[in-house]
């Protein structure tokens, strides 16, 4: 089975970017993310597209 969601961690060991870039491309709307009470995930499929383009 394939993860469909990261946490910010996981996100920034996928791609390679560090945690300040992955919260600015969140804020500028680059990144689909999920709130989860205080827990901010990342969608995989999101992320994968944003390295692909």
């Amino acid at each position: 089975m394939t993860k469909i969601t990261a946490t910010v961690k996981e996100a920034c060991e996928m791609s390679g970017l560090g945690k300040t870039k992955l919260y600015e491309l969140m804020s500028e709307g680059k990144l689909e993310t999920s709130t989860v009470g205080r827990r901010r995930l990342v969608k995989v499929e999101s992320l994968r597209a944003l390295i692909a383009a």
